[in-house]
């Protein structure tokens, strides 16, 4: 399949509204002067006024039109329409009533004509398929040689109809059964099976660029949020987990939600281990004992797979021992987190999440929503218990409010003033003491609650990495789980991708078509890059 005619491209929601608002404003001017003579126009200061405000509108809406769709109207005057409204707004007393009778019969038709034009909007799907006649060589040696194929005949599919189909399952989450239903019906001759090499095949480009996406969010940001969910791959129970911003998103489907799989997924596809001073902080933090980490001496090591790692481990002894805490889970949690230190990733960042044991190292903040829903969830027995639990639901979403107050303007002498709120609030007695005891528990947690005061920069929420994990939540829901590793590995960066492109306001349509070399399409740059520059922006 080769590249068919190209179709015109969609518009913006704002320059959809510019065209309609254009369109209907000249239809009101119109209707204002219908049945008017010139002279009739002229005392009636009433329609003078609406025919003048209508093309006041046209003109700010001709300014919202981006430049490209003006272009494909040289002949218009665009410039003048757009800077007519200047003139309606700041020399009102210069209006000339000749002039806007002219404007409305003389202009208005032309500009209608256009934007009809310009606001039609329409679809070209159909099979097209390409043969190619190839010249055959029989040599003087008897070797036969044949004439090369082009570069975008790889296959006997070609890029607008892969590009096609990766949007239709990953964005539009159609299943590959109902994809084959659909392409049958439009004249594509492809099987169930096709559809599957298509999705999972030859994606290392793709593969690649989710782990650049994902190395160049967790080296450049401040924050990220994470999260995980249920996933099935292989007919077995896993877990996705999505790590992310407001820049980019990942997502990891895995056997295990465990915080050494946490740790694996933030070396960005490293697999060394790496001995050095942030492992060595991570064993005194989880209370190793000094003897134990001191048999690591001080000297950097690194490893280059966990076979070497767990042999170093034998080496040490530490593999024998048979205490609490396992020193062989806290020293190969460590060697990861130095993996991730050597890296400079995480640098300085705070983790967001919902509590989760996994998620708490380094920097760690709680998200205000899952620790209210604690609250939230706490059954009632009397109607003491229920207003005391709403009391304090109350006064918690005060404390949130005013927490996202200072966000916008932080001042210490304000966070002072939080601190001794949080404190009246987690440590209050309402006599329900299921109730009190949550709020102790909560105020056990005081630092990760309120890390906003010490970095204003961070969400109070995991509401971002909940709204992107939902895809993959619908995903489970209609196609259950994958069946290859290739499958699970392809949907995982496909979903990253197209998130990270929603964030960089870059459209997943144009990006697959340039990734598959579609010709006549708009370029995209890497987006490892543009995730690094906007963070620095």
């Amino acid at each position: 399949m080769s590249n068919p005619p190209r179709a015109p491209s969609l518009l913006s929601d704002k320059a959809s509204l510019a065209l309609y608002d254009i369109r209907d404003n000249a239809l009101y001017a119109r209707q204002f002067v219908e049945g008017f003579t010139f002279e009739a126009f002229q005392a009636d200061r009433k329609t003078f006024y609406a025919v003048t405000r209508a093309l006041e509108i046209i003109s700010e809406a001709a300014r919202r039109l981006p430049d490209e769709l003006r272009a494909r109207h040289p002949e218009m005057p665009w410039r003048a329409i757009m800077g007519t409204g200047n003139i309606y707004r700041h020399n009102y007393d210069n209006v000339l009533e000749t002039y806007v009778w002219q404007t409305v019969h003389d202009r208005l038709p032309d500009l209608e004509a256009v934007v009809l034009v310009l606001s039609s909007q329409d679809m070209i799907i159909k099979p097209w398929t390409v043969r190619y006649r190839r010249e055959r060589w029989l040599l003087p040696s008897g070797r036969t040689v044949v004439t090369a194929l082009p570069k975008d005949a790889s296959s006997h599919f070609g890029p607008n109809l892969k590009r096609f189909i990766l949007s239709q399952y990953h964005q539009g989450q159609v299943t590959i059964p109902r994809l084959a239903a659909q392409l049958t019906g439009l004249g594509i001759e492809i099987s169930k099976r096709q559809i599957v090499r298509l999705l999972n095949s030859k994606q290392d480009a793709f593969l690649k660029e989710n782990i650049e996406v994902l190395r160049a969010g967790l080296a450049s940001a401040s924050w990220v949020t994470v999260d995980d969910t249920g996933a099935r791959h292989k007919a077995q129970n896993g877990f996705c987990t999505h790590i992310g911003n407001d820049r980019f998103a990942f997502f990891a489907t895995t056997a295990s939600k465990s915080r050494l799989n946490f740790l694996e997924l933030l070396r960005a596809g490293r697999d060394d281990y790496v001995i050095n001073e942030a492992a060595l902080a991570y064993m005194r933090e989880h209370r190793l004992p000094q003897a134990t980490i001191a048999r690591f001496g001080d000297a950097e090591l690194r490893f280059a797979s966990r076979d070497a790692f767990m042999a170093h481990l034998q080496e040490l002894g530490l593999t024998r021992l048979k205490v609490r805490p396992d020193p062989v889970q806290i020293a190969t949690e460590a060697a990861l987190w130095g993996s991730v230190a050597r890296q400079e990733l995480l640098d300085g960042a705070v983790i967001v999440s919902d509590g989760a044991g996994q998620f708490r190292i380094a920097e760690h903040a709680l998200c205000w929503v899952h620790a209210e829903r604690l609250i939230h969830k706490l059954d009632t027995f009397c109607e003491l218990h229920v207003q005391a639990k709403e009391r304090i639901r109350t006064r918690i979403w005060r404390l949130y409010r005013a927490l996202k107050d200072y966000r916008q303007a932080p001042v210490s002498r304000r966070a002072s003033e939080l601190k001794r709120r949080f404190d009246a609030i987690f440590s209050a007695e309402t006599g329900f003491v299921t109730l009190d005891r949550l709020l102790a528990r909560l105020r056990a947690q005081k630092d990760e609650l309120l890390m906003v005061l010490k970095r204003p920069d961070i969400p109070l929420n995991t509401n971002g990495s909940e709204n992107d994990i939902r895809c993959q939540v619908t995903r489970r829901k209609i196609s259950a789980g994958t069946r290859s590793d290739k499958g699970r590995d392809s949907r995982d960066a496909f979903l990253g991708l197209m998130k990270t492109c929603a964030k960089q306001a870059i459209s997943f349509w144009d990006y697959l078509g340039d990734r598959l070399g579609v010709l006549q399409g708009p370029a995209v740059p890497r987006l490892a890059p543009r995730v690094r520059q906007l963070a620095t922006a």
